[in-house]
């Protein structure tokens, strides 16, 4: 198990998000942290990059205590994905590609040939190596996702960690990081990656991990979790999940009055 997550309990401060939450993610898996606004997703992301201290239980990385590893060792292992990233600089894509390289350089190193070459490795795995010498301020929306997670993967991480990376994409662009999420994994690379739509889930994920109020409200297979009860207990809503002829998956409808 790459990544176990022992009965954790996680907040700031003296304020406690979330407690009692267990799971585990394998290399090449798709887990799916789902659940609604102030449910605890981005604090439980943000314990598991070890930018928060856990309030109780434990976490292992590859079997180690991720919270006594240094902060280089876990940047190695793990990168992170923002929802999105506001640019201010106009360094071209393989610029800010190569930023990712940061956990792999010692003190005042700048980076070399085989930094740039992980970078434009990271850009052809995404198929968008055509990118490379353009502006990253000037390119859409879409496709700076794609450059985030490019950034991310010329780290050589073993854990992709995602929050919300389809975020304010149209649809085609939804699909197509939805459609490299699953592709890295079948790479070898887990990945662990935040949603309120549980069909991206039902698309995607080997797992999901339900979250609701801070607990864990289920953990499965996406097509034995996802049910109409655990999104009415979500959202608060009614919701009809079934499935559709020519798909492989089950889609979720709310009912609307």
């Amino acid at each position: 198990m790459l990544l176990r997550v022992e009965d954790l309990a996680f907040g700031y401060g003296n304020r406690i998000v979330g407690s009692s939450v267990s799971f585990g993610l394998e290399a090449g898996e798709v887990l799916c942290l789902l659940g609604p606004n102030g449910g605890g997703k981005t604090t439980l992301f943000k314990t598991l990059l070890g930018l928060l201290p856990a309030r109780a239980g434990r976490v292992h990385l590859d079997g180690a205590d991720l919270f006594t590893l240094s902060r280089t060792a876990v940047a190695r292992a793990i990168a992170y994905v923002p929802q999105a990233h506001a640019a201010f600089f106009p360094f071209t894509v393989r610029e800010v590609v190569v930023m990712g390289r940061a956990s792999r350089l010692g003190p005042f190193s700048a980076p070399g040939p085989a930094d740039e070459a992980a970078a434009e490795r990271a850009l052809e795995t995404l198929g968008i190596g055509h990118l490379s010498g353009k502006i990253y301020t000037e390119i859409s929306g879409g496709e700076r996702q794609l450059v985030l997670i490019a950034r991310a993967l010329s780290g050589e991480p073993r854990l992709l960690m995602m929050d919300e990376p389809t975020a304010s994409l149209d649809f085609g662009n939804q699909a197509r990081v939805l459609m490299q999420v699953r592709r890295l994994a079948r790479s070898g690379i887990a990945v662990m990656l935040s949603t309120h739509d549980p069909d991206h889930a039902l698309l995607c994920a080997d797992r999901v991990v339900a979250l609701q109020d801070g607990r864990l409200a289920a953990c499965g297979p996406p097509a034995e979790t996802i049910t109409p009860e655990l999104l009415r207990g979500l959202y608060g809503i009614d919701v009809v999940v079934t499935s559709v002829p020519g798909l492989a998956v089950p889609v979720c409808a709310p009912i609307l009055d």
